[in-house]
Formats: structure tokens, C-alpha cells, sequence
């Protein structure tokens, strides 16, 4: 995949960037790194600049955000009430959940959509309850450009700064990832545990 993705940024520079970097936040499994790394080792080699590659990247992100964000408002708590009528037996959720759910995201969506943009699959993910919450649109628009921005900025500076050992960051990206794997999986682990031996 990344021969794929860099032969798509060496061909169309920003325009790929903001491309592929879009079709990441819809499809988490290709890995943003790659495409930021690269992206930062091309402005030391072409006429790319690293603010031009940051902002492409940023307004790809922002683009894939908003789609994401579109598809959770086709799944508001309106509709989420249905499937818990006719499903919530089996689920075992109440609609006192959902409206639970919706209530802590009303109140720390914002800085979870903020800080979530730092967290592998879950950076693109989050869009989604944000979209179901009916999440403001301007401060979905705000939080998501910050931590993105931030994100950006990082892995462009360094790969520019490293040039030719870009592949480094994308190594430690890499185990960076896995470990975040880890801690959400024992996380959901966890919280399943704690939801079944509740509802017993």
C-alpha cells in the first residue's frame, strides 16, 4: 500500500495529499503517516512546501471529517430509540442509555473530538457520535481543524527534517498504533465486563 500512496503524492502533490488523506478519514486503515511522512520528505525534494503540505492535509482531513459527520446524523437518537424497541432486549440497552450516551457527548464532545484526532482509528471514527449527537456543526468544524492541524504539523516537520529516513517515524508510528490497539481493546474489555455484570 505504501508504493500506492507515495506514487499518488508524487503525481499530484497536494491534490493527491488532500485526496488520500480524505479517503483516511473514511477508511482508517490506511495509515496517515505514511502519507504525512512522505509528504514532509517531498518538500525537500520537489517544489512542495511544508506549509502547503500541512494545509492540503489538513483540508483533506477536515473534508473526510465532515463526511463521517454527515453519516452520523442519518443515525440520530430518534433512530437509535427504534433499534433499541425492537433490539434492546437482545442488547440489552435501554433508551435511558442512549439518551445517557447523548447526554455526555452534548457536554465533552467537543474536547473528545479534539483529543481523539491524536488516536489512531478512533481519529477518524469519532466524526461519526459526533454527527449522531447532532454535535455543532462550527465546533465539530473548530476542534477537528485544531487537532488536526496539530497532527499535521508533527509528522510534516518531521518528516522534512529527517528526509530520506521518513520510514523511521512511520516505524515508530507504527508501534505508536499497536499500543493504542491494545489499551482500546482492554478498554471495551473492561467496560463490557462492567455493562454485562451491571445488567445481571
Amino acid at each position: 500500500m505504501e508504493n500506492w500512496l507515495t506514487d499518488i503524492m508524487s503525481e499530484f502533490g497536494y491534490m493527491g495529499i488532500m485526496f488520500l488523506i480524505a479517503l483516511e478519514n473514511i477508511f482508517p486503515p490506511i495509515p496517515s503517516e505514511v502519507i504525512l511522512t512522505f509528504g514532509g520528505f517531498m518538500t525537500t525534494t520537489s517544489k512542495l512546501s511544508v506549509i502547503g503540505v500541512i494545509t492540503s492535509a489538513t483540508a483533506g482531513s477536515v473534508v473526510g471529517a465532515i463526511i463521517l459527520y454527515m453519516i452520523g446524523l442519518q443515525l440520530d437518537v430518534a433512530k437509535l430509540e427504534k433499534v433499541v424497541d425492537r433490539w434492546g432486549h437482545v442488547l440489552r440497552i435501554t433508551k435511558k442509555d442512549i439518551h445517557k450516551a447523548d447526554r455526555w457527548f452534548d457536554k465533552y464532545g467537543p474536547w473528545t473530538v479534539f483529543f481523539c484526532r491524536f488516536v489512531p482509528l478512533l481519529r477518524s471514527l469519532i466524526s461519526i457520535p459526533a454527527g449522531m449527537s447532532n454535535m455543532n456543526v462550527g465546533l465539530f468544524l473548530l476542534f477537528t481543524t485544531l487537532g488536526t492541524l496539530i497532527w499535521n504539523i508533527v509528522l510534516v516537520n518531521l518528516g522534512a527534517s529527517l528526509g530520506n529516513s521518513w520510514e523511521v517515524v512511520v516505524e515508530y508510528m507504527g508501534i505508536y498504533s499497536k499500543v493504542i490497539y491494545v489499551v482500546l481493546l482492554l478498554l471495551v474489555a473492561i467496560l463490557l465486563y462492567l455493562f454485562i455484570k451491571r445488567r445481571r
